[in-house]
Order: C-alpha cells, then sequence, then structure tokens
C-alpha cells in the first residue's frame, strides 16, 4: 500500500519521497489555458498548481528518478468542448513527460485519454462519486486502472469494494474534510476576504416563534445548541482551526487508526488531501501517514496499530469526539481496548 501526497513545487519532492510517499500528484496551469478559457481552473483546485508545462516535466523527472510516481489531476466535474480537446492536448504532453496516470472525472475526458493516451493510467477521482462496486466495475470497464473512493464511503463498503472488484483502490487518509458531498458541489473555494467556500457558512441566525411569538425558552436553547455543534463539527472538518501537534503534525480529517484494515483488504494507495497546503504540513503529514503504515507493516495487532496513531496526535479528545474521523467505525470497534495513547 502507498503512500500518495500532493505537491505544488517541484521543491516539494525529494523530501517526501525521502519521507515516504512512493506516489506524487500535482496540478498544472498551462500558460495559454487562462488566455484561452478565461479561467485558471484545470482541475478543482485554483490554488496549488504548478505554474507551466516546464515545471511539470521538472516534476515528473524528479518523481522518477526517486523511484515514485506521478499522477496529473484533470478533476473538474466536466469540461466545455474547446477545454476538453486542449485538455486531452495536456495529457499527451504529459504522457511524453513519462507521466503515470491522470486523475479524471468527467466520464467525456476519461473516454478521449483512453483514446488518446493508451499509455497514460486513468484514475477515476473521488469527484465522480463512484461508491459501490457496480460503479467501480463500470469505469473499470471503461478503462480505468484505479479508483479513488469519497471521503465518505465507509470502511465496510471499502473492503467490499476492495474484495469484490480487481481495479485498484484509492482512500482518503488525511486532511481536507468537504462538508458535502464533493462530486455534487458545483462551487468554487474562494479566498477568506471574498467570502470562502460556500460550506463554511458563518451567516448568524436569528431565531423567531410563529406568527412572529417569542420563541419558548427551550427550543431556543436547542436550537442554539445546534448551531454551536454544527461550528464545532465545521471546526473539525476543516482542520481543527489548522492546529498542530508540538511537533507540527496537522490536526484534522483523519483515517490513520483504519490503515491496518485498508492493507488487510488490498487497498492499493491511501491520499493525503491539500495540494494548496504548505510544504510543511504535506511533509508533516507524509511523516505521521508512514510512521502508521510502518507499524502495519510489521505486523502489529489493528489495535496497536490505533495506539500509534493516537501517539502521535496527542490529543485524546480530538479522537474521541469522532468528528475528526474519515471513518469514526474503526474507533467505536476497537472500544476501550486502546483508549489510552
Amino acid at each position: 500500500m502507498n503512500i500518495n501526497s500532493p505537491i505544488s513545487h517541484v521543491d516539494e519532492i525529494e523530501a517526501l519521497v525521502l519521507a515516504g510517499a512512493k506516489e506524487l500528484y500535482c496540478g498544472v496551469v498551462p500558460s495559454n489555458w487562462v488566455a484561452q478559457f478565461n479561467t485558471g481552473a484545470v482541475n478543482r483546485r485554483y490554488f496549488g498548481n504548478l505554474p507551466s508545462l516546464v515545471e511539470l516535466e521538472k516534476a515528473v523527472t524528479l518523481t522518477h528518478a526517486l523511484g515514485a510516481k506521478m499522477s496529473l489531476v484533470l478533476n473538474a466535474q466536466h469540461y466545455a468542448a474547446g477545454q476538453l480537446e486542449a485538455l486531452v492536448e495536456l495529457g499527451s504532453r504529459f504522457q511524453q513527460m513519462g507521466g503515470d496516470a491522470a486523475i479524471v472525472a468527467d466520464l467525456t475526458l476519461l473516454m478521449a485519454l483512453r483514446a488518446a493516451t493508451p499509455e497514460l493510467a486513468l484514475h477515476v477521482s473521488s469527484v465522480a462519486s463512484c461508491r459501490n462496486s457496480a460503479a467501480v466495475n463500470f469505469y473499470q470497464e471503461l478503462g480505468a486502472r484505479r479508483v479513488i473512493l469519497p471521503r465518505d464511503v465507509t470502511l465496510a463498503e471499502i473492503e467490499a469494494i476492495a474484495t469484490h472488484c480487481t481495479i485498484e483502490i484509492e482512500t482518503f487518509i488525511l486532511n481536507d474534510g468537504c462538508v458535502f458531498e464533493e462530486g455534487v458541489c458545483h462551487t468554487i473555494h474562494l479566498p477568506k476576504k471574498l467570502g470562502g467556500p460556500i460550506c463554511i457558512d458563518s451567516y448568524q441566525f436569528e431565531y423567531v416563534g410563529a406568527a412572529g411569538k417569542p420563541m419558548p425558552p427551550a427550543l431556543a436553547r436547542s436550537l442554539l445548541d445546534n448551531d454551536e455543534d454544527y461550528k464545532r463539527w465545521l471546526w473539525y472538518r476543516f482542520g481543527c482551526g489548522f492546529s498542530t501537534t508540538e511537533e507540527g503534525y496537522p490536526y484534522g480529517p483523519c483515517g490513520l487508526c483504519a490503515i491496518h484494515r485498508m492493507q488487510k483488504a488490498g487497498v492499493a494507495s491511501i491520499k493525503i488531501a491539500g495540494r494548496e497546503g504548505a510544504t510543511a504540513r504535506k511533509l508533516k503529514s507524509v511523516e505521521m501517514v508512514q510512521q502508521v503504515l510502518a507499524k502495519v507493516n510489521s505486523g502489529c495487532a489493528e489495535a496497536d496499530a490505533a495506539d500509534t496513531a493516537l501517539a502521535i496526535r496527542k490529543t485524546l479528545t480530538h479522537c474521541q469526539s469522532g468528528y475528526m474521523c474519515y471513518y469514526p467505525e474503526v474507533r467505536a470497534s476497537l472500544g476501550a481496548t486502546n483508549s489510552n495513547p
């Protein structure tokens, strides 16, 4: 099972690979794309892309020299006809550079790349919302070699899919937590000064009773408590305020305790999210996953692997909340057997 890490700068590659990442993924905005289409949205992350094809080729060359693989993200839900033609050309250039795979969500793009770039592996993005074995098999018939499952697929579902399908499966393991279903989200992630992502709704509600009557105190308290719970949940989903441990390990959405079961199920790759994140955040994320994966590879029990994850986190309250977990069912199944890091 490989660790798959994001990059947004060529100078991040060596440190990430040496820390344990065997796969990397990136986006790029070709110089003519903005002029041609009046947008930088080659993929679903406007920020965090490599600036040019020259840098992309450097990234591929360095990655391969270090013994790792590089994938290119082309994962918007859909593209205009002219954009599809440009993306096929981009995919062809990436294949010529020696790139390993393209991460796609748009069916039309997947089919076009399959025809034009037969040596380039096609990985189905989580944005495609592929969440069961029938859908996985469908994409395999279309030529995909891997499916990246959405964040909210349960561990039991992951195990069933990995068991019944012959295609490679990739799952999320750290960082970004989408509040809604990513595959049906058609909003954009604006900078905070421009309003921020729509999913971080900071609108302040004022509750009133029917026909303008005063709200019953018990109901008013219940509504306010619900709002506070929602804000708390958002805080966890968006990286716990981007806080870290003393060692710099980032808090936020996490599946470290599930690595043991994913390894046993045959998951091919575990994905660290956050191309737009700081280099230090990416590096510490890889280091954190590598520590748990190394423990699992040593043949430890599931509870021991989870204890290793908890020891790294050092904040049991975050883990006990369940809000920070991609796969909270792991903690529930282990119960009190590993409640002390």
